[in-house]
């Protein structure tokens, strides 16, 4: 099965990242997306981040009536902080009957080769690539990529996060239930 990887902090999810994943699910070769929630991604500052089972249970609510999305945690037993590769070949040893390929948008497209072990997982995996405004996509690396047209939404988890802390409305930006357990648990009011 062939399985993307859409890896992020997911803080909050919000359904631009739906409308992408439904996107890549209808329109390439992708069977299964599975949104691996980072702990602690090496380049964002960690003191900025929700409580990360907070932020796994917000996109297992998010996904939970989609049986071609699924919630991933496989990063909470890896060393800190997560490094793509890592978990690339972590997956790869666990479930060998899986072809697995990766999701990003053009801005993380961008830093690809700064990451660790950047020349192995261009080798070795296909990237589907969707355009964020501002960030073309230059291939540079000579890197296996689909470019995915997905629909383009100016929405952002760093202004959905604002909007709640100014006591604005987030409706529509994020899946209803999401909204329910943010504002059950008092999400982002205070900054995270």
């Amino acid at each position: 099965m062939k399985i993307g990887l859409y890896f992020g902090s997911f803080n909050p999810i919000h359904v631009g990242h739906l409308i992408i994943a439904n996107h890549l699910l209808n329109e390439t070769d992708i069977e299964k997306i599975w949104f691996v929630v980072s702990p602690q991604n090496p380049f964002k500052n960690q003191s900025a981040l929700l409580n990360e089972y907070h932020r796994l249970h917000l996109v297992q609510v998010a996904t939970e009536n989609d049986n071609r999305i699924k919630a991933s945690d496989i990063e909470f037993g890896l060393p800190r902080p997560s490094y793509t590769v890592d978990t690339l070949t972590y997956l790869q040893e666990k479930y060998p009957e899986n072809e697995f390929c990766l999701i990003m948008g053009s801005d993380s497209f961008q830093n690809l080769g700064k990451w660790k072990n950047a020349a192995f997982i261009i080798a070795n995996y296909q990237v589907y690539v969707y355009r964020r405004p501002g960030f073309e996509v230059e291939n540079d690396l000579k890197t296996n990529i689909v470019i995915a047209d997905a629909p383009l939404l100016q929405i952002s988890a760093t202004h959905i996060r604002e909007c709640i802390q100014q006591g604005k409305s987030v409706r529509y930006m994020l899946p209803d239930k999401v909204l329910e357990e943010i504002e059950k648990g008092g999400y982002y009011k205070n900054g995270k």
